[in-house]
């Protein structure tokens, strides 16, 4: 699962897809509704790919997190509704990822965390991660092979260049006939 094209914004409702980068920011799709919009330095932004969720030996990340939930729930949507209690919301949560931080993990961060899954499972983005050294691994040969697919360039021969004539000055057409410059006189004022 490639987290890394999915983000968050703070003060938009749901997630949205990296589509392409502006001069000023990003252009991200509304995963909700499909509206394109640009996203700027100053939007309060993250990337699902950086987020992970507190426990007490370490930080899980987010794509393990959501791989645990789509176990449970057996690739369906999320069984519970997420206008539940907190406490309701703890002993889910806690089936799914047992060891986290009840201290650092607040109800509305596992309401959006589920909201967060129910929306990539719609979008089918859901899938097992990789360990680290496989997704590398993984990322190198779909490199090569899309360059491998590109169309080869055929390369040109060079053509040899015409040598340069060198500068000549320019005649005019007085000079090329001969004629020779007559010094004029010139009338001043007296006065």
């Amino acid at each position: 699962m490639d987290l890394s094209k999915i983000m968050a914004i703070s003060g938009k409702s749901g997630l949205f897809k990296i589509i392409s980068q502006a001069r000023g920011g990003l252009i991200v799709e509304s995963l909700t509704d499909g509206k394109k919009m640009p996203v700027f330095a100053s939007h309060r932004s993250s990337v699902l790919e950086d987020i992970s969720m507190f426990t007490y030996t370490e930080d899980i990340p987010l794509k393990k997190v959501l791989w645990s939930i789509y176990q449970k729930e057996d690739g369906k949507e999320v069984s519970i509704d997420l206008k539940v209690d907190g406490s309701v919301l703890y002993d889910y949560f806690e089936s799914v990822l047992p060891d986290f931080d009840k201290d650092r993990v607040y109800p509305s961060d596992i309401k959006k965390l589920l909201a967060w899954y129910n929306q990539l499972l719609q979008h089918d983005l859901i899938s097992e991660p990789k360990d680290e050294e496989e997704e590398e691994v993984a990322e190198k040969t779909e490199k090569e092979e899309t360059a491998d697919t590109a169309a080869p360039k055929k390369k040109t021969e060079e053509k040899p260049k015409a040598a340069k004539k060198a500068a000549t000055p320019k005649k005019t057409a007085a000079k090329a006939e001969g004629a020779k410059k007559t010094p004029t006189i010139r009338k001043t004022k007296k006065g």
